[in-house]
Order: C-alpha cells, then sequence, then structure tokens
C-alpha cells in the first residue's frame, strides 16, 4: 500500500459553531461508542469545550489508531491517541464478498455515503465496521486511566471526519481507500464459479439401512439476546403511493421480536428470559392500526375507539410512529420524577451543554421548558429524553428519543 493507504493526516477544523460534531447516522454512531463508553461525563463535557474552542490539532488516521495534538484552555500541549482493532484478513476478505453483492453499495461508498445494508449484512456475518461500548481506548500523556477532556475532544472531531467521508473509518479498521477499491474491482469482474455436479440419488433400502450411523443433526441456534434490526428504509425515492414507511417500519420491528418469541418458544427458552410483553390496551391498539390507515370510514371507527378526537389521534399516530406504546406514554401522560431518578436527570442536563450555551429550562413534572422557544424536553420512564415542540398552541413529538437531552433537542429552534 501507498502512504494515503497507511496514512492520513487531515488539518485541523474550524471550530464547529452552531452545528452539532455529527449529522450522519454513522457518525452519530462513533459518538454514542464514545459516550456509552466514557465514565466521567465531566470529560464528555470538557471534550466538547476543546473541540468546539478549536483546540484539536491535525488528526492523523492509521489503521488502528487517530492521533491528535490537544491543547488544553492553558495551552498545555496534549498528544492524545485513540485506538480501535483492526479487522483481520478474513474478516475483510468477508466484507469485500458482501460489498461486491449488492448493487450500490461501492458507490455509495464512493459518493462519501455509508450503506447501511452493508453494516446490517456485516453484522449479520459477525463483523463490526463501527465501533461499540469499550471499542474506543484512550491513550493521553495527561495519564488518565480512562477518557479525559483531550481524547473525547478528538474523537468528537473524528466524528466531524467521518461525516465527510466513511473511508476514514474504514482506514482505522485496517484498509485504505486506494486498497479498497483495487480489491473491490477485483472482485467485481472475477468470473463466477461453475456449481458442482449435483450427485446422483441412492437407493431408499440403502439410505434407512444407513440412517443409524448417520450424523448427529446440528446443535440448535442461540437466541438472540435482542431481536433483530429491520432493514433501513433511508432510501432516495420516495415512497410508492399508500405506502407509510413509518408504518412498515413499525410492522417491521413488531414482526421482529414476534419471531425472537416464535425462537425462543421452539427452543425451549423460558418466559422471564425474554421479559413479559404487556399486552396493548383498546385505546394503544386503536393508536397503532391509526398510525397506517388513510382518511376512511375506518379511521372514524379507530378515533372512536382510541378515545380521541381527531387532532389528538393524529398526535397520537405521530408519537408511536416515533417509539410505539413507550412514546404514546411520554405524549399521554405526566409523572413527577423523584429520587434517584430525578438525580440522574439533573445529571444528564448538567452535562449535556457548556456552561455558555446552556438553555434556560423551566421544569414541570417530567417536562422541561425551553425559555423562550416553543421547545420541550421529555422525560421518559426509561430515562431516555423526547424532544417537543409546540404547534398551533399544542405539544406534538418533534423526533426519537435519546439519552443526551442536548442531541435530543438538535434540529429545534434553540440548538
Amino acid at each position: 500500500m501507498n502512504d494515503r493507504d497507511t496514512e492520513r493526516t487531515f488539518a485541523a477544523l474550524p471550530p464547529p459553531h452552531g452545528r452539532g460534531f455529527a449529522e450522519t447516522w454513522w457518525g452519530r454512531a462513533w459518538l454514542r461508542a464514545l459516550e456509552e463508553t466514557a465514565l466521567d461525563s465531566q470529560q464528555l463535557k470538557a471534550g466538547r469545550r476543546l473541540a468546539r474552542a478549536g483546540a484539536v490539532g491535525a488528526v492523523s488516521v492509521r489503521p488502528g489508531r487517530i492521533t491528535a495534538v490537544v491543547q488544553d484552555r492553558d495551552r498545555t500541549a496534549r498528544r492524545a491517541d485513540v485506538l480501535l482493532e483492526q479487522l483481520d484478513g478474513e474478516q475483510w476478505d468477508r466484507l469485500l464478498d458482501l460489498a461486491v453483492e449488492r448493487a450500490g453499495h461501492v458507490a455509495a461508498l464512493l459518493d462519501r455515503d455509508m450503506p447501511p445494508h452493508l453494516v446490517e449484512d456485516a453484522a449479520t456475518a459477525g463483523i463490526e465496521l463501527l465501533p461499540d461500548m469499550g471499542d474506543l481506548e484512550p491513550e493521553c500523556d495527561c495519564d488518565a486511566w480512562d477518557h479525559c477532556g483531550h481524547t473525547a475532544a478528538l474523537c468528537y472531531q473524528v466524528a466531524r471526519l467521518l461525516d465527510q467521508d466513511p473511508f476514514v473509518l474504514l482506514l482505522m479498521r485496517g484498509r485504505g481507500e486506494r486498497a479498497l477499491l483495487d480489491e473491490l474491482q477485483a472482485r467485481s469482474t472475477r468470473p463466477a464459479e461453475v456449481p458442482a455436479a449435483v450427485p446422483h440419488g441412492v437407493d431408499a433400502a440403502e439410505a434407512y439401512r444407513a440412517g443409524d450411523i448417520l450424523p448427529p443433526l446440528p446443535a440448535p441456534p442461540e437466541l438472540p439476546a435482542e431481536p433483530g434490526l429491520p432493514p433501513s428504509l433511508d432510501i432516495e425515492a420516495p415512497p410508492a403511493p399508500g405506502v407509510d414507511p413509518a408504518a412498515l417500519r413499525h410492522l417491521a420491528a413488531r414482526t421482529a421480536v414476534e419471531a425472537q418469541r416464535l425462537l425462543a418458544r421452539a427452543l425451549g427458552v423460558e418466559a422471564e428470559v425474554l421479559g413479559a410483553e404487556e399486552e396493548l390496551t383498546a385505546s394503544q391498539d386503536a393508536v397503532r392500526l391509526a398510525l397506517g390507515t388513510p382518511g376512511t370510514d375506518v379511521l372514524d371507527r379507530l378515533t372512536d375507539g382510541s378515545g380521541r378526537d381527531r387532532e389528538a389521534l393524529s398526535r397520537a399516530t405521530r408519537a408511536w410512529s416515533l417509539g410505539g406504546a413507550a412514546a404514546l406514554a411520554v405524549l399521554e401522560e405526566e409523572w413527577t420524577p423523584t429520587g434517584a431518578t430525578l438525580a440522574r436527570a439533573r445529571a444528564a442536563l448538567e452535562s449535556a451543554w457548556d456552561e455558555d450555551q446552556w438553555p434556560l429550562l423551566r421544569a414541570k413534572g417530567n417536562r422541561w421548558t425551553v425559555a423562550g422557544a416553543p421547545a420541550q424536553l421529555r422525560l421518559g420512564r426509561d430515562g431516555r429524553w423526547w424532544p417537543y415542540r409546540k404547534e398551533r398552541g399544542r405539544w406534538v413529538p418533534a423526533g426519537a428519543a435519546c439519552q443526551d437531552p442536548a442531541t435530543a433537542l438538535i434540529g429545534q429552534e434553540i440548538a
């Protein structure tokens, strides 16, 4: 490989004024791995502050490692490194075969886009392209044993590089852009293998006599810890008439849950292992059914069955499309956090913004409203934050839940 395939150096980026550190789904996945790994939220906050101040110098990207010099507020220069495990040769072979199997994967990469289907297929084959919790290993000459402000700042800056070019991630995993494209080209032009000849059958009596010496059946598969992820529907082509992508996403997710339960039953796994799934009430089920129903007499009956008027049902289906029964509960139930729940919520809010960017929030129960802006955060009982905005005098769901309250408000008027 040439130098570009073994190391790339990116000039220091300007401060990200008025924007988040990651806008693409893979950039956000990178930051999620950082934020779920770091044990000290104050260090993450310090890292965001340093990155926003432009304290991260040129970033060097090599297989398994990223490096930069980060300046503290007192101008002390620190070398920060973050390590990421490389894929081995066998994993690269499987990944490249997956990339050429689907038309459009290579074109998407050349367009500086990370195809979600490629990541999902790779994960199914046991290859993790995107880092997960604990995968980003920090090293810094400030001698911190966990992520410090310097390594966190480096990760936040690299998220911006990943937004611009997913080949940066692939280089960290061990292969540079030129080498990858050459190998993909070679696989794409490889002649198809001639299938092996189908063997002739055997005499039935002979097969019966050999029944007691046949090898045993393979062991049954292990039960996945969680239901599988449905394929991504985020494509450039618009949906066909009458097709509701939100309803399809919900149905696909429900199908994955049911598939896991059926497999558990076939394997004899006790129901307690999966956790009890609460049955939907008639009101909740009416909202679920209304999600994909056009404005017909059926929708009128669902309106009556849900116990809501048409406007309230519209808000309810909007919430359901973002998170099912949990999102509907956040829309319609107000409760008051207390004790440890309240303490965790306050800690999350305090660490979400830099001191000079802290929005004025007015709290009422599990709802924090931004003063002077039509934006609100709602805390779910599971600890996630849901963004809301005011439309025509009503609070309506504005997006999916996030663990970080600042991320939840991205896209709102105060962000």
